[in-house]
């Protein structure tokens, strides 16, 4: 796989962390990193907040849907090249209500979900730095401050949790999104 190709990430939760800057305005980052149990671990960077939207006069906040559902088999772990997803045909099968959050009240879900959850999968744009990396993980289609409108490149993240074998799946918009 190479870097900016769509994939489908799974595996263990091993740390989660918000981002830190000495300039709070920077921070619209939240991380979670997962053992796949083989390689070295993935992060996942999950977007809190809008800086071009910030700047460009638009609402920062993000947008969260979620889709509940029960588990009876984990995902295998590990990291596959994905067709992509649409967030318009998750929408079409699940009723989603969207709700705005600031940075740290998304900060504060994404931790308790992150904390609970036993297994973590993920949609998203692979990258290489330092280390390897899923970004994107939000809807692609024009929002308030981009005006390019990528089809079938949206992302996602999905939480297991062993309470009633529940799991969520976080769709992530910006303003403007429809």
């Amino acid at each position: 796989m190479r870097h900016g190709e769509i994939v489908h990430v799974a595996g263990t939760p091993i740390a989660f962390a918000a981002e830190v800057d000495r300039v709070p305005a920077n921070i619209d980052h939240f991380w979670i990193t997962i053992g796949m149990g083989t390689g070295e671990p993935l992060r996942i960077a999950l977007s809190t907040h809008s800086r071009q939207n910030a700047a460009a006069g638009f609402d920062p906040r993000m947008r969260i849907g979620m889709v509940a559902s029960v588990w009876t088999e984990l995902p295998r772990p590990g990291i596959l090249k994905s067709p992509g997803l649409d967030y318009h045909q998750i929408e079409a099968a699940s009723q989603v209500a969207y709700a705005e959050y600031t940075r740290p009240a998304l900060e504060l879900l994404l931790m308790d979900k992150s904390r609970r959850a036993i297994f973590v999968e993920a949609w998203g744009e692979l990258y290489v730095r330092t280390h390897i990396g899923i970004h994107q993980v939000h809807s692609m289609r024009a929002s308030c401050s981009v005006l390019r409108d990528f089809i079938g490149r949206d992302g996602t993240i999905r939480f297991y949790f062993d309470e009633d074998s529940r799991a969520e799946l976080l769709l992530f918009k910006y303003c403007g999104q429809a």
